[in-house]
């Protein structure tokens, strides 16, 4: 069973960064379809950026030009880079992988065969 760790969240004040990673158990960065989520009681769940298996990246329309998601097959580790953070980033950041790229892109997280525990982001204004 692939196990997926995320960590790098925090506080911080509206403007800062944080970088998050997720760390896989198994060699899946390089050939499997990764995506961070991101979940708030309001808005629910959210896709943040995704790589496919071919590599194409997408970003949700809300961090375009602020996230950059990106990868290190050897170190089985995915991350997103966030700037520019703002209070409505706050939330439950969540890494999750998909053995295939979903028929309805990286974003559709019901297609996601496995979830880490997520790390809490809290960005203050």
């Amino acid at each position: 069973q692939v196990q997926l760790v995320e960590s790098g969240g925090g506080s911080v004040q509206a403007g800062g960064s944080l970088r998050l990673s997720c760390v896989a158990s198994e060699n899946i960065v390089s050939i499997y379809s990764m995506t961070w989520f991101r979940q708030t009681p309001e808005k629910g769940r959210e896709g943040v950026a995704g790589i496919d298996e071919d590599g194409v990246i997408s970003y949700g329309d809300a961090v375009k030009g602020r996230f950059t998601i990106s990868k290190d097959n050897a170190k089985n580790t995915l991350y997103l880079q966030m700037n520019s953070l703002k209070p409505e980033d706050t939330a439950m950041y969540y890494c999750a992988a998909a053995h295939r790229t979903p028929d309805l892109g990286v974003f559709d997280y019901y297609a996601m065969d496995y979830w880490g525990k997520g790390t809490l982001v809290t960005i203050s204004s």
